[in-house]
């Protein structure tokens, strides 16, 4: 609990505070925290066991990068509800079946961030709905292939290996 909270920052997506907080080991410190809704993300994987990678542009990341489907819980919304909302916005596909892989923490030492990580399987056609800052492309790729792309290091987004290993040593995939 914060003996003193400051905001910081209030942005779109998250807030920026700073607080006061007595430590287990009796010390007080002051820490910046990002204060994060939460998101969720999921692996996409359709009925030719591809999995449903985006190469979207990311600007704080430098330009584009291969990630799962993901997107941030809007207020009330169940990371459920959100994870099915961004699939379809994303890759204009739904999904039959769901099953949770996870939830991670993204950068405990400063975030709140917690994105929860599903796996979502008999894909059928929806309507893509891509936000105005939103600059992607939708790539069928074996999952084999999405776990090689990590290990070769093309794939370096910390939710995307969460996800596609995951669901990799779920589905009995073989290492790329």
């Amino acid at each position: 609990m914060a003996l003193k909270s400051e905001t910081l920052h209030q942005g779109r997506v998250f807030t920026l505070v700073r607080e006061e907080v007595d430590l287990p080991n009796g010390r007080r410190a002051v820490l910046d925290i990002v204060r994060h809704p939460g998101a969720a993300a999921m692996v996409p994987v359709d009925d030719k066991g591809r999995v449903l990678l985006l190469r979207q542009f990311r600007h704080a990341a430098g330009g584009f990068i291969w990630e799962i489907p993901a997107g941030t819980l809007e207020p009330g919304e169940s990371p459920g509800e959100c994870a099915r909302r961004e699939l379809a916005e994303e890759t204009g596909q739904s999904a039959a079946r769901w099953d949770k892989l996870t939830e991670i923490l993204l950068a405990p030492g400063y975030s709140t961030e917690k994105i929860h990580i599903f796996l979502a399987r008999d894909l059928a056609p929806d309507a893509q709905d891509l936000d105005a800052d939103e600059v992607l492309t939708v790539h069928p790729v074996e999952l084999s292939r999405a776990v090689a792309m990590i290990s070769d290091g093309t794939i370096a987004d910390a939710k995307t290996i969460c996800g596609v290993l995951l669901a990799a040593a779920l589905l009995g995939s073989p290492a790329g």
